[in-house]
């Protein structure tokens, strides 16, 4: 079952991509719009939930008026993020699979309505409603009408299951733990939630006949936030792999030792690996945003529109923002959803709230809002089956 689940991801990979490049946008001509006043929508962040933000808003300019979107990225490439459970395995994936070019996708688009900027962002002032931020070649402030912040997330630990800083970061992250993966005789994943089943699934999958593949579990059941029938499967279905599974346990403390860890576990037990992967622990993008807007874990505190509490004009969606789990569903809902409002919030309109998943594990986010508002995102729907199977088998 979970190679089943495993193997959409090809298919996964190439429909997301190919959304997120923006073959399924088209954009609406206005002859009015030229004569509007210009506003400057600035976009931080380039992974799924900026890009479709970007693709989202451009769509609507009909409806918006007159504007130009700048997106903001430290990645060149996007990062196919989704599959790196399976990315981990070597030659299961090419570079070029995993990582696209974000800026072909908006090559449709004239220089007076979009620019891509390779640069992380550093400080935000909101007063004066300027950003600044860095690149290669220096330092430079934007100024915004309007402001998007979707900068996501990284992993606690700097593993490659998120971006980590730059598009070659992460793939350095990626080749070095390809090459870990192939040298380790004994590997132990850390975290029995989305990533550390399908991690240690992938694993046993391909090596569960040659190499000893232990997932510890926290709880009693591996995915506990997630259905019953889901955990009851996927622990069948680890079982089969011949993945060890350790319930009721975490790592206390790692130390390296002869090139692998010693791991202390929460029983008392001392564990030795080859390889230690944590799959648990994410750490917000928002250090360059005034810290009265964060939660205590540095998350963006948003309303029911996606606004960030206390601003006017400044929106969080994906990773960053603290409202929903952070996973791909919840993050293009948002994107969606603010695309799809964004014109009647500028007309001092109040949209329909955005509805949040309460089921973390599952992720469909606002996914509820977005069928029930499928009119404009009704190419999405065979997208969506496939997201559908995938998660549903955890």
């Amino acid at each position: 079952m979970l190679r089943y689940a495993a193997n959409t991801f090809q298919q996964v990979i190439k429909t997301t991509f190919h959304f997120l490049t923006g073959y399924h946008f088209q954009q609406i001509q206005d002859p009015i719009v030229a004569s509007r006043t210009m506003k400057n929508i600035v976009i931080l962040g380039g992974s799924y939930a900026g890009i479709t933000a970007a693709h989202g808003l451009l769509k609507q300019v009909a409806k918006i008026g007159s504007f130009k979107i700048t997106l903001v990225s430290p990645n060149t490439h996007h990062y196919g993020n989704m599959a790196s459970a399976r990315g981990i395995v070597p030659e299961q994936f090419a570079d070029e699979t995993l990582f696209q070019p974000i800026a072909p996708g908006f090559a449709k688009y004239p220089s007076s309505q979009f620019e891509f900027i390779v640069a992380s962002a550093e400080s935000l002032d909101v007063v004066a409603k300027k950003v600044e931020i860095s690149s290669a070649t220096g330092h430079a402030t934007l100024e915004y009408d309007y402001l998007i912040l979707a900068t996501g997330t990284r992993t606690a630990e700097s593993t490659p299951f998120k971006g980590l800083g730059s598009t070659e970061a992460t793939k350095a992250a990626l080749h070095d733990f390809q090459a870990q993966v192939k040298r380790a005789k004994t590997i132990v994943v850390a975290g029995a939630g989305v990533t550390g089943v399908e991690v240690a699934g992938e694993l046993g999958y391909s090596y569960g006949q040659s190499k000893e593949i232990i997932l510890l579990s926290s709880t009693a059941k591996i995915l506990p936030q997630s259905p019953k029938f889901v955990s009851r499967i996927s622990t069948a279905s680890l079982l089969n792999l011949h993945v060890s599974i350790k319930y009721l346990t975490r790592v206390v403390s790692s130390k390296a030792s002869d090139g692998g860890h010693i791991l202390t576990l929460s029983n008392g037990e001392h564990l030795k690996a080859d390889m230690y992967i944590p799959t648990f622990g994410l750490t917000p993008n928002s250090t360059y945003i005034p810290s009265k807007f964060l939660n205590d874990n540095g998350f963006v505190e948003v309303d029911e529109y996606l606004r960030v509490k206390g601003l006017k004009d400044v929106w969080a969606i994906g990773d960053v923002s603290a409202m929903e789990a952070k996973q791909y569903l919840p993050s293009r809902a948002q994107a969606f959803y603010l695309s799809k409002t964004f014109a009647s919030i500028l007309r001092n309109k109040l949209p329909t709230p955005y509805k949040a998943s309460t089921h973390r594990e599952r992720g469909w986010g606002g996914a509820f809002w977005e069928l029930e508002n499928a009119d404009i995102y009704d190419c999405y729907v065979e997208e969506e089956s496939v997201y559908r199977e995938f998660e549903a088998v955890g």
